[in-house]
C-alpha cells in the first residue's frame, strides 16, 4: 500500500505554492509514494485580499482538519508574518483540537517550508516557532539538515531555506523562488518521502 504524503500550505501571492509544487515533484519521485497538494482555508474577506493585491487562489482543493489524519506524513508550508507563520495557517491548526484530543497525528512525520520577505525576515524563526504545533500533536519533525549538500553553503546568490526546511525570499512580492531554491524544495520532498516510507514500512 502506497505511503500517503500530504503537502498542506497557505499561499497569498504564490511563492509558497511554487515551493509546494516542487516539493510534490520531489516526493512523487520516490516509488510507492502517493502525494497530494492541499490548501488551507482563507480567512480574509475578498475585499481585503483585493486591496492587498492578492491574486485569485488556484484550484488546489481546500483541506479540512480531520483529513490530516488520512496522511502517513505531512509537509506544512506558509509565508511569514513578523517572524512567525501567517494567521491563516495558525487558524487552521487551531481547528485541529479534535485531532489533538485523540492524538490521531501522533507518530506521523512532519516537515516545514516557508517564504519570507527579507533575509532577516524569519527564515529560521518561522519554522522554529512552528515546531510547537507539531510537538503538541506528537508528530515527528523531519528537518532536511544539511542533506542538500553544497547548496546549503551558497554565498554568491540569494537563497532561502535552512536546515529546518526549504524556503524562499519574496522581497516586495516580485521575486519568486530561484532555481536553487526550487532544487532545495525538490530535495526536501524526496528526502521527506523516503523517510515517511521507511517509517510506514517499519510500523
Amino acid at each position: 500500500m502506497a505511503t500517503k504524503i500530504y503537502i498542506v500550505y497557505y499561499s497569498m501571492y504564490g511563492h509558497v505554492e511554487k515551493l509546494a509544487e516542487e516539493i510534490k515533484k520531489g516526493a512523487s519521485s520516490v516509488e510507492g509514494v502517493d502525494v497530494k497538494l492541499w490548501q488551507v482555508p482563507e480567512i480574509l474577506p475578498e475585499e481585503v485580499l483585493g486591496k492587498m493585491g492578492a491574486p485569485p487562489k488556484s484550484d488546489v482543493p481546500i483541506i479540512t482538519p480531520n483529513e490530516l489524519a488520512d496522511a502517513d506524513g505531512i509537509l506544512f508550508g506558509f509565508p511569514t508574518r513578523f517572524g512567525m507563520m501567517a494567521a491563516q495557517f495558525k487558524s487552521f491548526l487551531d481547528a485541529t483540537g479534535g485531532l489533538w484530543k485523540t492524538q490521531q497525528l501522533a507518530g506521523k512525520p512532519a516537515g516545514i517550508f516557508y517564504s519570507t520577505g527579507s533575509q532577516g525576515g524569519g527564515q529560521e524563526t518561522t519554522p522554529l516557532t512552528s515546531i510547537t504545533q507539531l510537538v503538541h500533536h506528537g508528530m515527528i519533525f523531519v528537518p532536511i539538515g544539511y542533506t542538500f549538500g553544497a547548496g546549503m553553503f551558497e554565498m554568491e546568490k540569494v537563497k532561502g531555506g535552512s536546515p529546518y526546511g526549504a524556503g524562499t525570499f519574496a522581497g516586495d512580492g516580485s521575486r519568486f523562488p530561484s532555481n536553487l531554491e526550487l532544487e532545495q524544495a525538490f530535495h526536501q520532498g524526496k528526502y521527506f518521502a523516503g523517510i515517511a516510507k521507511r517509517l510506514k514500512s517499519s510500523a
